[in-house]
């Protein structure tokens, strides 16, 4: 027997047993970071917004909306499937208010009608005079018959969804957020 052979075999198993921790090390988050996506557990329930997550790819036209092609900035889009009466219309002051509101950035927005209905000459007159850059496109109702608001990003693809009585301050939060993180527009 040869002792210096004896020497090193507890050297060898060592090498490997640290060769195993650094592939643990390396490997162990990505297959837990895997798991945790695959199987739902430990993800956090809370969330940073405000409004409901639209986050199947839709766009305009999923929701009946007859827009023109993708614009180059965001939009807050009021849906209005049954007319604009008192609901429809406190939406589009809020979109209007929430866009300048955004101060530096407001150039970054724009808001936006969509209704099936033709408006009465009274309503008409009365967007043409108090939101003179409001877009107007038609819509096809395809779901909830209430007023709604929409944040539209730039590609035209639907981003968050609030009714008539969300808060403008939320709302400009999380438009806000948007604009900060988001590359496009």
């Amino acid at each position: 027997m040869n002792p210096t052979m004896n020497a090193t075999e507890p050297r060898r198993g060592r090498g490997r047993l640290q060769l195993l921790l650094i592939i643990a090390v390396v490997l162990g988050p990505m297959l837990l970071a895997s798991a945790m996506y695959r199987y739902g557990f430990w993800v956090p329930q809370s969330r940073s917004y405000h409004g409901v997550l639209v986050a199947d790819g839709q766009n305009r036209a999923a929701i009946g909306v007859q827009a023109p092609a993708a614009a180059t900035r965001w939009e807050l889009l009021v849906t209005a499937p049954q007319g604009c009466a008192e609901d429809c219309l406190r939406l589009v002051y809020l979109a209007r208010q929430i866009n300048i509101g955004l101060a530096r950035e407001a150039a970054r927005a724009g808001h936006a009608l969509a209704s099936s209905a033709p408006l009465a000459a009274e309503a008409e007159q009365r967007l043409a005079r108090e939101y003179p850059q409001l877009q107007r496109y038609g819509l096809t109702p395809t779901g909830d018959a209430a007023p709604q608001l929409w944040i539209v990003d730039p590609h035209g693809n639907l981003v968050l969804r609030y009714d008539a009585k969300a808060d403008g301050k939320a709302i400009l939060d999380d438009l806000k957020y948007l604009l900060k993180i988001s590359q496009i527009g």
